[in-house]
Parts: C-alpha cells; structure tokens; sequence
C-alpha cells in the first residue's frame, strides 16, 4: 500500500503542471469615454458639491460665490483621483486629472468669448436691424433722436482706411524684419530682437504721443487719418515681426539647403521657397498685428481727432475710427446712445472676423496642400517642362542621328552597305568601301571561301576550310566587283535572325574558283 502511494504521488509530481493564463496586454486608452470614467466624475462631482455645502454652511464660516465655485472644484479634482486610482496605476490617475483640468480651461475661456459676443450683441440688438445704421453718419442727429436718425457710417470708413494705411506699412516692413532675423544671424540682429520684444510691451499712448509731437507738432501736419495709421502701425509693428519670426523658423532647414544645392541665390531661396511655405503661419501674424491695431483708441484720440461727419481723405481732417465711436456712444446717458455704441461694437468685431477670413483665404491652405488654381498651374508648369525636355538639342545643333543598328549580319571591317534596302532585307552585301565611323562587325576569317549564294539561303552564311585569325584582319577579294562578304537570314526565317538553325541541316561545302589572300594589316 505503501509503494503504491509513493507511486502515486511520483507520478503526480512529474507531471507537468498546466501554465497559468497570462493576461494578454492591453493599450490604455488615451481619449474617449469609458463606464468607469464616466462614474468616476459623476460620483466625485456630487461628492464635491455635498462636501463644499457642509464646508460653507455648517462646518467653517465661509461664504461667497466665487469661494463656494473654487473649493468645490479642488475638492472635485482630489475625489476624482481617489476615484480613479481605486482601479488605475498612478500615471493613469495624473494624465485623467490633467485631462480634466485642461478641459475646464477650455470651458472657461469658451464661455468667456461667448459671453462677451452675446452680450455685445445683445445689448446692440436694438441698433442693429436698422438700415440707417450703417449707411448714415451723426452729422445731423443728436443724443435725443431715435434710431431711425443717425448711423456709424463715418466710424466704419475711418476705420478701414486706417487699418488699410497701416497694414500697408506693417506689413512689408514686418515680414522684411522677421526675414531678417531669421536669415541673417549676428550681433546686430539680436540687438534688433531685443528691441522687437521690448517694443511688443509699448503701451499705445507712448506710440500716440510720438507720432503726435513728431508729425503734427514737429513737422507741422494737421490731424488725420493718416497721422491715426501711422501711430496704428507703430503698436501693429513688433506683434508682426514676433509672430513671423517664430513662423519662419518652423520652415524646415532641408529645403532651404535643398535650394542652395541647387544654385538658387539667398534672395531667390527666400521668396520661392521661405515664404511659400510659412504663407499661412504669416496670415495668421498679420491677424494678430491687426486685431492689436484695429481696437486702439487713444492713439487714433490723439493723432485723428474726432468728427461726426465722413471724412473720405485720410490727409486733410479729422477721422474717427469705431472703437472711438463706441467710447463716446457709450459714456452718454441716453439709451439710445448707449444702443448705438453697442452695435457699433458688434459690428467691430464682425469686421474683424472678415478680416480674419480674408487673411484665411490668401493664406492658403498649409504646406504641402495645393489649391485648385494652384494645382493647374503646377500642372501647366510641368507640361511646359515635359515639352522643354522632348527636345534636348540646341537650336543651333542638328539632332542626333543615331539610331540602333538592326540585329543583322555585317560583313568585314571597313565594309558599308550598297544599298539601305537589301540590308534592310536581310541580304547584307557589303563591298570593300571603307565606313566614315566605325560600327561593330563581323569578320570572317582569313583564307575562307566564300560560300554559295544556295548555301546561305540554305541556312549557313559561313566558309568553310577556314582557320580562324584575329578580329582585325581582313579579307580581300580578286575582283573588284565579286563581293567579299555575303550573308543574310535562312530561307523561310524572319529577318534578323542570324546563324545556323537547329532545324535545318549543315550546308554541303561548295568549290569555288576565286582565291582569297590574306593580309595582317
């Protein structure tokens, strides 16, 4: 019984033990929403608000709305890791936290613009559906008139031509600017950058004052729409040069070295290649210089003037621009006014966004992507090339009359052909001409006879009773008109093929009566 149970358990012992399953790995997901998430936040958002209430009711004297706001989210945010760190490692739990906290970032500034659009827009409401508003200026209406009378016409003007004045000189200068920090390093171009980012941080009545005392009271010029430009452009200036220095030095260093390699001068690298491909990271820096310039009011106050009537040239009167008409809509009393400046602000931030749209839309689409027109024009170029390419011969050379020789028969070297047609035939009969350029033969070798016409059609155009010599030698014939050399195809087979077939019998050697010397050249 003994032995048996030892047996027994020996046997148990040695068998294999099967392989514990392993569990196979499975990638985290980053995005989406799962079951346990979902719980996770509903059940550590109602947890947080139970907790905030006792807090601020019950357990310490806390009140206020923005406090009762801000405690109930730290403590969202510290349930939310316990809650999800019950099921998730540790990097899990930090990268689902900051998920969250970059969400209500989001939100927050989501909710911020679209409170100040609806509001703007809703408090201009009553402005805006009327005609008269945007086609009238205020020469003839006063704070009292409904509005029915009076409009922004003379604003909206005034603020295109100066936003257009300085877009015309910010622009050129701009991007000029930021192509020279980009393309020439140095000392000086760090000292310019310096001076860039300094003047980013200017505040806009320092640039008012400058133009002001340099163009009106030093060089003795009026105030205008063109003084209110130049002042616009000085505030617009560094926040062009900044953003499209930051573009340019995303344009990878491969192709700007790709066209160098290729010849192209700095300049020509620069405009064909440089600016092509940031074109839309400069729309987009010339968004922002203009958003920054379009919304000014003090330079535009001191440099421009004020006037309730449309002034259409911008170098003799004074201007006025929308944000300024919407300061002083706004600071009167009446509802009226106050309605007007409210639509006037509305319709300043529409203006804008044309403006964005249309910077969008020459910008182009980004890298890489071309448009519609730009694509048939690639495509014009590129027949245009293809058919350059066809004829790669100079006007004043002739063409090239190579052409490749015809898997044929050729007789000895020096030998040209009698006449284009029998060779094209296949009969190859030579004559002992010597050839103006020399071509790859076949020779036949010295001290042979050459065979019957009957043998060759036979099938054979070699003699017999031969030795072979080298390639140079040659072979000279007794008579001037007796061919030296005669070959072609085998009866019955297509041109072109040369030598014996395996399907026809060797030819029977034929005596002729003409004697062939040889001499070593």
């Amino acid at each position: 019984m003994t032995v048996l149970n030892d047996t027994v358990e020996q046997s148990v012992a040695a068998a294999p033990l099967p392989a514990a399953a392993e569990r196979p790995d499975e990638p985290r997901r980053i995005g989406g929403l799962s079951r346990s998430g979902v719980l996770a936040s509903a059940g550590a958002a109602l947890s947080a608000l139970c907790v905030t209430v006792l807090l601020f009711g019950q357990l310490a004297p806390f009140s206020g709305t923005l406090g009762f706001a801000v405690a109930a989210y730290l403590v969202f945010l510290a349930l939310y890791a316990v809650l999800t760190g019950l099921e998730e490692d540790g990097q899990t739990v930090r990268d689902r936290v900051m998920t969250v906290v970059l969400w209500t970032a989001a939100g927050l500034l989501f909710s911020a613009l679209a409170l100040v659009v609806g509001f703007t827009a809703w408090r201009g409401r009553q402005a805006l559906p009327h005609g008269n508003f945007f086609t009238e200026d205020m020469q003839s209406s006063g704070p009292l008139d409904p509005l029915t009378h009076g409009g922004i016409a003379h604003a909206m003007l005034g603020t295109l031509m100066m936003i257009a004045i300085a877009l015309a000189i910010t622009v050129p200068l701009g991007l000029a600017c930021a192509v020279y920090l980009n393309q020439v390093p140095g000392r000086f171009s760090r000292f310019v950058r310096t001076i860039v980012e300094a003047m980013t941080a200017l505040p806009s009545i320092v640039a008012g004052l400058m133009v002001y005392a340099v163009w009106i009271l030093g060089l003795g010029m009026q105030k205008s729409g063109l003084a209110a430009g130049f002042a616009i452009s000085v505030m617009m200036l560094p926040i062009v040069i900044r953003a499209a220095d930051v573009v340019l030095r995303l344009v990878p260093g491969t192709l700007i070295e790709a066209a160098e390699a290729l010849g192209a001068s700095r300049r020509r690298t620069v405009w064909h290649v440089v600016l092509p491909t940031a074109r839309s990271g400069l729309a987009t820096a010339v968004i922002l210089g203009t958003a920054r310039g379009i919304g000014e009011t003090s330079p535009v106050l001191l440099t421009a003037g004020f006037t309730a009537a449309v002034n259409a040239d911008p170098t003799d009167g004074p201007m006025v621009s929308l944000p300024l008409a919407v300061f002083n809509f706004v600071k009167s009393p009446e509802p009226t006014m106050i309605a007007r400046g409210f639509g006037a602000a509305a319709v300043l931030m529409a203006l804008v966004l044309v403006l964005f749209a249309i910077a969008r839309v020459i910008g182009g689409r980004g890298p890489g992507q071309l448009g519609r027109r730009q694509a048939r024009r690639t495509a014009r170029a590129s027949r245009r090339d293809a058919e350059r390419f066809a004829h790669p011969h100079a006007p004043q050379l002739p063409p090239s009359t190579d052409t490749e020789p015809a898997d044929t028969d050729t007789g000895p070297a020096g030998a040209e052909p009698v006449n284009a047609e029998p060779a094209a035939a296949g009969e190859g009969r030579f004559v002992g001409a010597e050839s103006a350029e020399p071509k790859p033969v076949h020779t036949e070798p010295l001290g042979a006879e050459p065979a019957d016409v009957g043998a060759v059609a036979a099938g054979d155009g070699r003699s017999t009773d031969a030795k072979p010599e080298p390639a140079e030698s040659k072979s000279v014939g007794t008579g001037p008109a007796e061919p030296e050399f005669v070959g072609g195809p085998a009866a019955g087979a297509p041109a072109g093929v040369r030598g014996p077939r395996a399907d026809v019998p060797d030819p029977v050697p034929v005596e002729t009566t003409g004697e062939t010397t040889g001499e070593d050249d």
